[in-house]
């Protein structure tokens, strides 16, 4: 699956001024849901790094690729350095790799479409 990385130009906490917004695409809201879900239970754990987390419609050009239903998770991060953020950044991609690693073996939507489009969440 193709995800997409911003970072944000100003943010309006100086003491949070480091930021990034991933946007992680999911061939339906059900399983973009459940993956939020399934991260947001563990808190970041620094108070020195802020996360938000949530489920967007997926842009035209990325539904034109895929399902009509595809939505976006998108995760905001502000920290008070970059490299607090790079460390929360990593943290959260591991988490994420572990919960689609899981919906590839196990939800039977992500089933279906491995037998017609083989391996990997998006069409």
């Amino acid at each position: 699956y193709a995800w997409e990385m911003t970072a944000m130009a100003a943010t309006p906490d100086p003491e949070f001024p480091c930021s990034i917004v991933l946007n992680i695409p999911f061939p339906n809201p059900r399983l973009a849901t459940t993956a939020l879900k399934a991260i947001q239970v563990d808190p970041e754990l620094s108070p020195l790094v802020r996360r938000q987390l949530t489920v967007v419609p997926a842009p035209t050009q990325t539904q034109g690729l895929s399902d009509h239903d595809a939505q976006v998770l998108e995760v905001r991060y502000t920290a008070t350095t970059n490299r607090m953020l790079r460390v929360a950044v990593n943290g959260f991609m591991e988490s994420l790799k572990l919960v689609v690693e899981v919906m590839e073996q196990l939800d039977t939507d992500v089933l279906g479409q491995q037998q017609q489009h083989g391996p990997g969440l998006s069409n």
